[in-house]
């Protein structure tokens, strides 16, 4: 089977998980930017880390045959912080890159004004740039939080089909299915959804824009929760279409409107990136 995840954050990962991500099924990916546990202290910091998503990730997925891309974007937790706000103004020239296929994270960790502005600045540059958006529905008051996300997505130009709502579970979905956005869920050991609460909600509410992740970040995660979501499915009697559909057709759907997926990993990468290789030591 082949699963696609549609928001794992590979830089907190090691090599190893994408070894054991490759044979679970796993055959591309994409990776959203995203706080990194330690505030950032200037924009130049955000450079380095697109840099980084634009580079030396996709390399180390290729050495694994699994194919990488990621949304970029100033993260809601540092949407407030002064000295990282002016990332925004260097978001324009990396968004015109290959491999960015959407804005994102976007949205609301503790619903301030300061992240209501960027929100919509950020929706803005999705419009411009022809890009969907990967929006973060906050962890706290998640009913609030989706409610006040789909009033600054009403006055935006991006249509809802090119949203996709993160983070949702079982007290946000129904809404998030009238609005028409995509609707993302984390599925995570301890916290989030589980895989078994996935399948409940996909005899519930059907495949239809329904895209599953792992998130799998520097906290409790698992990069194989999508794997495991699949499993699930078979065993609760769903098709291997309907497998199919959640783990790899609809995140190809809802990414490829950014015209920028490569889901073919082509020859074999070269030994090293910019001169550096993941090996260590000698022969």
């Amino acid at each position: 089977m082949r699963i696609f995840d549609p928001h794992i954050h590979m830089t907190s990962r090691t090599t190893d998980d994408y070894a054991a991500m490759y044979e679970a099924g796993v055959r591309a990916l994409v990776e959203p930017s995203f706080w990194l546990g330690q505030p950032r202290t200037s924009p130049a910091s955000f450079c380095d880390y697109f840099d980084s998503l634009l580079g030396w990730e996709p390399y180390r997925a290729a050495q694994h045959g699994i194919a990488h891309h990621c949304t970029l974007a100033l993260n809601p937790k540092e949407a407030g912080d002064e000295r990282c706000v002016p990332v925004l103004d260097e978001l324009p020239r990396y968004l015109v890159k290959d491999g960015v296929v959407a804005v994102g994270e976007i949205g609301y960790d503790s619903m301030t004004p300061a992240e209501d502005t960027a929100l919509a600045a950020q929706l803005q540059l999705a419009a411009d740039h022809g890009l969907p958006a990967l929006v973060h529905t906050p962890h706290r008051d998640k009913a609030a939080g989706l409610a006040r996300t789909l009033d600054v997505l009403r006055e935006s130009e991006l249509p809802p089909e090119r949203v996709v709502l993160d983070h949702l579970n079982e007290t946000t979905v129904a809404r998030a299915a009238d609005s028409g956005c995509w609707m993302g869920f984390s599925i995570y050991p301890d916290t989030k959804m589980d895989e078994h609460r996935m399948v409940r909600l996909l005899r519930l509410h059907g495949t239809d824009r329904v895209l599953v992740n792992s998130a799998a970040d520097w906290g409790r995660s698992d990069p194989l929760k999508t794997r495991a979501v699949a499993d699930a499915m078979r065993a609760d009697g769903f098709t291997e279409d309907d497998v199919e559909t959640v783990l790899w057709h609809n995140p190809v759907a809802f990414y490829g409107q950014s015209g920028r997926l490569q889901l073919e990993t082509g020859p074999p990468p070269p030994s090293t990136h910019e001169g550096n290789s993941i090996l260590r030591g000698g022969d």
